[in-house]
């Protein structure tokens, strides 16, 4: 069942123009990370490949893409997790970064610390040379319509979150049996300045540990934060519940508990996964034994050759 590679573009409600474009984000964005996997490599490396892939795509609220906040900026939140030593890196509120998800990992590698926020993650950034962009750089024709449409004083706030495709991430397991996870975000649509939501949180973001599984989660993260999601969901595979039981089961606390929906994408030690949500849709792809899984909509699943080229 090793390698594999399971990756997310986001749960929400994806207009009909925009679902092509975030299938092939996530087909694109599985294949880089598994190559990684197929050649040996480790299940962090590969994660963050994916990951940076899908920052890289202006289809996505994460890198160039990010939704705007109220003033018009790009803050971005990412984390990734090594399920064998449990070690983490996170970066908040963070402007000026071509791939937070990297900036994350260096974090993890490079620091005693688990997560740095806005300067003084750019502070860290500078000091180790990471180039700095511009934030026009970042900044899509989409992602502004959508920020001034919300602006308007008759906004209806659930009309205007509707389109949104939300935070990236990718869970693997390598040939060694290592598991990682990692998590991307533009947060929030016309969110507060400063406002930091699950992402580079541990437990609720992501969470990695080779005795049990992976999880990245997508959705509101003020939702997620609430029930911590990913070390839910993991909670529930230690008490004896498959992937895709488990994953539901932390939806729905979800939904019950604070009324919100969202979306994940799961793995055990065994390389058995899950991408599953409660919301409308959620653009995702699966990597495993060359076989490409994918699917926009609820319950939606179709496969092909990995090496197809489409």
């Amino acid at each position: 069942m090793l390698p594999v590679l399971v990756v997310h573009g986001g749960a929400g409600d994806i207009p009909k123009e925009r679902v092509e474009m975030a299938t092939l984000g996530v087909c694109s964005a599985v294949r880089r990370g598994y190559m990684i996997l197929q050649a040996g490599g480790s299940a962090m490396d590969a994660v963050v490949e994916a990951v940076t892939t899908m920052e890289n795509n202006p289809s996505f609220n994460a890198g160039c893409g990010s939704v705007l906040n109220v003033k018009g900026d790009v803050e971005m939140d990412a984390m990734v997790m090594d399920g064998k030593t449990l070690a983490s890196g996170a970066v908040s509120a963070v402007r000026n970064i071509e791939n937070p998800i990297q900036l994350a990992r260096l974090v993890m590698d490079k620091t005693d610390h688990v997560c740095l926020t806005a300067e003084g993650a750019s502070q860290f950034a500078r000091a180790i040379g990471v180039h700095e962009v511009l934030q026009d750089s970042l900044i899509t024709e989409y992602s502004c319509m959508r920020w001034i449409k919300n602006l308007a004083p008759n906004a209806n706030p659930v009309e205007c979150q509707m389109g949104t495709m939300d935070t990236v991430g990718a869970v693997a397991v390598d040939a060694e049996g290592n598991i990682a996870c990692a998590t991307s975000t533009g947060g929030m649509l016309n969110k507060m300045e400063g406002r930091v939501g699950d992402t580079p949180c541990i437990g609720s973001g992501g969470y990695a540990d080779n005795q049990v599984g992976a999880v990245s989660t997508t959705g509101h993260g003020e939702a997620i934060a609430k029930v911590t999601l990913a070390r839910l969901i993991l909670f529930y595979m230690e008490q004896g519940q498959s992937v895709e039981a488990a994953s539901d089961l932390g939806l729905a606390k979800m939904k019950s508990r604070v009324g919100s929906v969202g979306g994940v994408v799961t793995v055990d030690s065994q390389g058995q996964w899950a991408a599953r949500c409660s919301s409308k849709h959620m653009s995702w792809a699966a990597a495993q034994k060359e076989t490409l899984h994918y699917g926009v909509h609820a319950g939606e699943h179709f496969t092909q050759n990995i090496n197809d080229p489409n």
